[in-house]
């Protein structure tokens, strides 16, 4: 069996060095790097990032605050669904959440109490083009897909137009002005 060596490749190096960078201030706060963080070993040129975990994060941390861009999962655990449910809206964006759990009941209710525009259940991203993709505070910035995602192009105008030379209410008729 080969060794499968796998990374992310970014399209350039701005994105690339903002990941790393995200990494090792993680690091330099106390976050434990589980898994990955680095260049993959084999690669020695382009902008390849490791799938990266992370554990011991706090909620003041960097990496749990800012929008990563790039292959990393900070780990948290909690003790109760509203702890869960308080540490997954604890943040300035919302675009997509998911929730995970063979008890239905508590998928709905914790899908109802998620701030985000997307809420995957016993799944994460799949897309239909027919519903509405988009998100909620720093991460709402309209809806794409679907009929919702043609209203971001459109703007709509109403147009009155009064075609009698009765008098309407207080209005004068159009043939006198």
């Amino acid at each position: 069996m080969r060794n499968l060596h796998v990374g992310v490749y970014f399209v350039s190096g701005g994105q690339y060095e903002k990941v790393l960078e995200f990494i090792a201030t993680a690091k330099s706060e106390g976050a434990t790097i589980l898994s990955g963080g680095d260049r993959p070993k084999h690669l020695t040129t382009g902008f390849f990032v490791e799938p990266t975990i992370i554990t011991d994060v706090t909620t003041s941390m960097q990496i749990w605050r800012e929008e990563v861009f790039g292959p990393v999962l900070c780990v948290k655990t909690f003790g109760t669904e509203d702890e869960a449910i308080e540490l997954a809206n604890d943040t300035h964006y919302g675009l997509g959440a998911a929730v995970i759990s063979n008890d239905l009941e508590r998928c709905d209710r914790v899908t109802k109490a998620f701030r985000a525009g997307i809420v995957w259940i016993n799944c994460s991203q799949p897309c239909f083009c027919q519903a509405p993709w988009g998100g909620i505070k720093r991460s709402g910035f309209g809806r794409e897909l679907g009929e919702w995602g043609l209203e971001n192009y459109l703007s709509v105008k109403q147009v009155t137009q009064y075609i009698t030379d009765e008098p309407w209410g207080w209005y004068q008729s159009p043939a006198k002005l």
